[in-house]
């Protein structure tokens, strides 16, 4: 059970080590953008051909889906960035269900556990496999792996990194469970932090904090959502920054560049600003925005400040 491109590597290893993929169970179709085009979730793309059911239930607890899945008379059921799933759906495996989660957990418990990782500025992070439970995140731990963190890393590049290890997790996870030989141990819930879901208020740069977790914050929410300030009131996002040891001597926000680099005046040092993009216009690098900035200028009031 999953939907996004997350979860392909997961299935791919499953189908690839000749495992009897009963059904995958995805969200429903959708229509997006002014033409109402029909988007398709990546694991039904996966599927098509290759699982002989697909699923794609609004409602988890509707009584016809439960239906499906107990007919069905699944020996195990995975889960794979996806909705919470009711009980009266992951009791039915005779061997039970389990979940992938893109963190070590207890640690990062939630639906954005990729981002806030890298906001909080993690340099080891990972992956869990554990056994549904009612609560969500808290069931008994299967196997973890644990995957480094780059300094060049951001929530896209990490979600591919993670996605390949879980998929390794989630097969090796399978064999235990097959073999007879599983082990769990229990979270410490005491150690439990959150990660919940990103939303348009978190993306917010706040100038006022230091550089390092200005930079982590964009890093965290690169490429999606993006964090974003304004310029002359309209949104301007920042996809990619580098840290520099240049001291800031100005009020926070305050642009300014030099040799072609755009920097970012925080409450300690600079940050260096290297791909952004202004509403209404296309992504860019740093180098192009301020050739942008040097055509519009037309007095000494043009505001070089982001609030």
């Amino acid at each position: 059970m999953g939907t996004p491109e997350f979860a392909v590597p997961s299935l791919d290893i499953l189908v690839k080590n000749k495992y009897n993929v009963c059904a995958v169970v995805t969200a429903p179709d959708k229509k997006k953008g002014r033409g109402q085009k029909v988007s398709y979730p990546a694991v039904k793309i996966y599927s098509e051909g290759k699982i002989p059911v697909i699923l794609q239930p609004d409602n988890l607890s509707d009584k016809e889906f439960v239906g499906s899945v107990k007919s069905l008379n699944p020996d195990l059921i995975i889960v794979v960035a996806f909705r919470i799933l009711p009980e009266e759906v992951f009791s039915v495996p005779g061997l039970g269900s389990f979940n992938l989660h893109a963190s070590l957990l207890p640690e990062f418990r939630g639906a954005a556990p990729i981002n806030h990782a890298l906001i909080e500025g993690k340099n080891i992070t990972g992956v869990t496999t554990f056994f549904l439970r009612k609560k969500v995140d808290t069931g008994n731990i299967i196997l973890q792996k644990k995957v480094p963190v780059s300094e060049d890393d951001n929530a896209g590049t990490l979600h591919d990194k993670l996605s390949i290890a879980g998929a390794e997790c989630v097969l090796e996870t399978v064999k235990l469970i097959e073999s007879g030989n599983v082990q769990t141990f229990a979270q410490e819930d005491i150690k439990a932090t959150p990660a919940p879901k990103i939303f348009r208020e978190n993306c917010i740069i706040n100038w006022n904090y230091d550089s390092l977790r200005i930079h982590n914050l964009i890093r965290g929410l690169s490429p999606l959502p993006g964090a974003f300030t304004h310029f002359n009131n309209k949104i301007l996002k920042i996809y990619k920054s580098r840290l520099t040891d240049l001291k800031s001597n100005d009020s926070p926000g305050k642009l300014s560049f030099e040799d072609n680099r755009l920097f970012v005046c925080c409450t300690d040092f600079k940050l260096e600003v290297i791909e952004l993009q202004s509403e209404g216009r296309n992504r860019i690098t740093a180098s192009d925005f301020i050739n942008f900035l040097k055509s519009i200028k037309k007095s000494e009031d043009y505001l070089y400040q982001l609030i």
